[in-house]
Formats: C-alpha cells, sequence, structure tokens
C-alpha cells in the first residue's frame, strides 16, 4: 500500500465517524425537543463552560517544539533501520509512517502528561 491509499482510507474512516457522531447528535437534540424538554436540548452541545475546561495549551511553543522533536526523532529512527537493513529502505510498506505517527503521538503525550502534571500542582 502507498501513502495515498492510506491517507484515503484514513479520510473516509473519519468521514463516516463524524457523519454519524452529527447525525446521532441531531436525531437525539430532536428526540429530547420533541419530548418537550427544551432546556435539556442544549445538553448535547460540545461546548464546556470556561471554568470547567482545562487549559492544556499553556505551552504552544513547548507543544510543537516536543512534536518536532519526536517526529525528527522517529525520521532518524527510520533513517537508521533503513540503512542498518537495506530491505527495510526498498519494502514497499507504511511502517515508516507507522513509525513517524508513534514517535509524534509521543511527543504529544509527553506534552500532555507534563501539562497535567503541572496542572495538578496548581
Amino acid at each position: 500500500m502507498h501513502f495515498g491509499e492510506v491517507m484515503t482510507m484514513a479520510i473516509v474512516f473519519y468521514s463516516i465517524i463524524s457523519f454519524v457522531k452529527i447525525l446521532s447528535a441531531h436525531f437525539l437534540k430532536r428526540k429530547i425537543i420533541h419530548s418537550g424538554h427544551f432546556e435539556k436540548a442544549g445538553i448535547l452541545d460540545q461546548v464546556n463552560e470556561p471554568e470547567q475546561r482545562v487549559n492544556y495549551d499553556l505551552f504552544p511553543a513547548l507543544k510543537w517544539g516536543l512534536v518536532a522533536f519526536f517526529g525528527g526523532l522517529g525520521l532518524i529512527i527510520i533513517e537508521l533501520a533503513g540503512a542498518s537493513n537495506p530491505i527495510f529502505s526498498e519494502y514497499e510498506s507504511t511502517m515508516p509512517f507507522g513509525i513517524f505517527l508513534v514517535f509524534v503521538a509521543l511527543g504529544f503525550l509527553v506534552y500532555y502528561f507534563m501539562m497535567s502534571n503541572k496542572m495538578k500542582k496548581q
């Protein structure tokens, strides 16, 4: 599989999930309104109250710096794996994309845990 095929599958999957989520929220909200509970129809809105929302995006430069660092680390590991094992770079797979995305996700997770620990200390 090529990168374009993987991206197409991901976009289609995300579109289907988003459509089902929006449609189910619409029908549920419609059912609540038809039952006469107008005041409870806003319960499905995704907007949280400002005092209840925890703002984890306090340091956006740190977040994107960590993501770029771990993404670069993933690319270095892909390159090293290709240099030490030539079949790795010749084999047509999505493994390099997987390695890169795992390291980017690891960067986000490190940032999340750093910010959640900072929030707990406050």
